[in-house]
């Protein structure tokens, strides 16, 4: 009898032991020693919750950063285990935003007017800017045979830009009207064509344009492949030659769903930014690769080396400049009958909070 009791007894003190064991196998998280990272404002890895942040940006120069971050995999590594990246390709500013507009991307590099006309067109809803990227990186080159050595003698010129509408054809279009000129269709005397960028250099070539306002690599492939001369550099345009080419939006909704994400991302566009000013050669080797294995050719080298040098990254939005540029828009019929509040286009909260952790000074609106 005292036998079987002890049997049972024996039992009966292996049964919790049993259940702790068994506790391995459980969705339940197990306690962690006090101070440990998951006991820190952020979720660890199992808990936090899986999110997916597609972002837009296009194979060119003035978009280094999206470029050199994706490679050096400082975008993913930053973003976290928790956060899927995609990414987009795009050719043209207007595509990004009808595909944030759709929701099939939730941010984007992208220019200036881009940027406002989808600010406009959503009433301020559908984007934030959440940091700048490049400044510069613009020119205006013509023939060396059109005999346009003055802005007087524009007149009667055909002139490329890379699209209707688009940041250079705005900045080209204001430039007419400040020197007394205008576009045909404004009852001026000045052509301007909008065409693509690679068709601008045959069009060069067979000498059917006399000139053409486009942003880096295009400038300086003018000059080199199809001896053009830069008749004016845009910097020289605007105070500290410094205006925004390119810019980092967010879309409102993914910004409102996802801060810590979103914060992530523009650490990392500060992180990479800081990057390329400091290793401009091979930052310059990494942006080629990446545009040849998104459009299948890289540049060569004397135009990367040339085109770098007219353009400054930065995570500055340059406010001003795109202010100026709203304005330029609005006075061209771009925007509506009524000149833009972009009072709330800006987000730079989390950008100047990452700069003020990092001792960097804060930008402004």
């Amino acid at each position: 009898m005292n036998r079987a009791l002890a049997i049972l007894l024996a039992l009966f003190l292996l049964v919790p032991i049993t259940a702790a064991c068994g506790s391995s196998d459980s969705s339940e998280p197990r306690p962690t020693p006090t101070g440990s990272p998951a006991q820190t404002s952020n979720p660890s890895p199992q808990d936090a919750k899986k999110v997916t942040l597609r972002l837009g940006y296009f194979p060119n120069l003035t978009h280094a950063q999206p470029i050199v971050g994706i490679a050096l995999g400082t975008f993913t590594s930053t973003l976290g285990p928790n956060v899927q990246l995609e990414t987009k390709a795009f050719n043209a500013g207007p595509a990004a935003i009808e595909a944030l507009f759709a929701g099939e991307i939730d941010a984007a590099y992208i220019g200036p007017n881009p940027a406002i006309n989808g600010y406009v067109k959503s009433n301020g809803r559908a984007l934030r800017i959440v940091a700048g990227s490049a400044s510069g990186g613009v020119q205006f080159v013509v023939r060396s045979d059109s005999g346009i050595t003055s802005p007087k003698d524009l007149a009667g010129k055909k002139i490329a830009t890379p699209q209707l509408g688009n940041t250079q054809d705005v900045a080209l279009r204001a430039y007419l009207i400040a020197n007394g000129l205008a576009p045909r269709e404004q009852g001026g005397n000045v052509t301007v064509i909008p065409t693509s960028n690679p068709e601008t250099i045959n069009l060069f070539k067979k000498r059917e344009i006399d000139g053409a306002w486009v942003p880096e690599p295009w400038a300086t492939r003018l000059v080199k492949e199809a001896g053009g001369r830069v008749f004016l550099d845009e910097r020289d345009l605007w105070p500290n030659r410094d205006f925004v080419i390119t810019h980092l939006i967010v879309s409102t909704k993914f910004l409102e769903a996802n801060p810590q994400v979103v914060e992530n991302l523009i650490r990392a566009h500060v992180e990479v930014t800081e990057w390329i000013n400091e290793n401009p050669q091979e930052a310059q080797r990494i942006v080629n690769a990446g545009i040849l294995q998104t459009t299948g050719a890289q540049l060569p080298a004397d135009v990367l080396t040339e085109a770098w040098t007219h353009l400054r990254f930065t995570y500055d939005p340059i406010a001003s400049s795109l202010k100026k540029s709203a304005s330029d828009a609005f006075r061209l019929g771009y925007l509506a009958d009524k000149e833009p509040d972009l009072s709330g286009i800006y987000d730079l909260t989390l950008l100047n909070k990452i700069l003020k952790a990092n001792g960097l000074p804060p930008v402004s609106e």
